[in-house]
This record gives C-alpha cells, structure tokens and sequence, in this order.
C-alpha cells in the first residue's frame, strides 16, 4: 500500500475521538431499536421511495436522521483511524497493514456467503446494512491485534 494514500498520523487520534462515540451510539440506536435515539430534520433527497408517497426525485423530506448521522461518523472515524501512518510507518507496517485488509475482505465476504445462505426475511436486510461496516471493524481490529502483537513479539525479544 502506497504512502501517498495513506493520512498523516495526527488523523488517527481525530479518528478514534469520532469512531469511539459513534460506535456506542450505534450499538444504542441498534438495541433500542432507533426509540432512544430520534433526531427528525429536513433533508435534501436524490431518491424518496415510500410505500404511500410515491417515489420522489430531487426533493426536501422530513425523516429520522440518527442513523445516517452515526453511519457518516462511523465511517469517516473508522477510515480516519484505519488510514492514517503509524508514527512509525516502514515497509513492514505497509505489508501489514496490506495483509489485514487483504484478510478483512476475505473474512468480510465468508460472512456475507454464510449470511446469503442462512438468513433470511428483515434480518437479512440487517445483516447487509450492518455489512457495509463490517470490512472496516475487521481491518481495523485486525491490524491493531497484529500491530500489538508483533510489538509484544520485539518487547519480548529484547528481554531474552
């Protein structure tokens, strides 16, 4: 992975302050079932599909923006975190952070398999809303665990 693509470090800490938040009120709006958290405003919509209306084009709707908001914030702190440099970024950082993202697309797309296969109706729905984050969670949580663990392996080696 180039280093051009890739944010200057003080991006992840900016990151982490968004994603952290937004992943807890995620997880409320998911448990609550978007009761707890409703925030009702006047948006610009390319497309409005509904059951009654009509489809509408290029127009203003009213409509729960709580979930879009926590969405944009997710993504955007989990791109900030899971694509910013390291203090220190070398080559063995970049094949590792290559090799995490390489490995949360795989496991990203054998959960998506398994899910088209054993889940079906409304909850399938879910599982493909709740997709569109999946492959950030695992890189991010993926290149963390081995970041930490390599450092563990260095500490460790130093000591012997």
């Amino acid at each position: 992975m180039s280093n051009r693509l890739l944010l200057s470090n003080r991006y992840k800490k900016i990151g982490w302050f968004i994603l952290i938040p937004a992943t807890i009120l995620g997880i409320i709006l998911i448990i609550t079932q978007f009761e707890g958290l409703s925030f009702e405003a006047k948006t610009f919509a390319i497309i409005n599909d509904e059951i009654i209306g009509g489809r509408k084009f290029f127009t203003l709707i009213d409509t729960n923006i709580s979930n879009t908001v926590i969405g944009i914030l997710f993504i955007v702190g989990g791109l900030l975190v899971g694509f910013s440099k390291e203090k220190t970024e070398d080559e063995f950082i970049a094949n590792l952070r290559q090799s995490s993202l390489l490995w949360a697309v795989f496991v990203n797309y054998i959960l998506l398999l398994a899910s088209f296969a054993f889940i079906y109706g409304t909850a399938f729905f879910n599982v493909m809303v709740y997709n569109m984050f999946t492959v950030l969670i695992i890189f991010i949580a993926r290149f963390n665990y081995m970041l930490y663990r390599n450092s563990k392996l260095i500490a460790d080696e130093k000591y012997n």
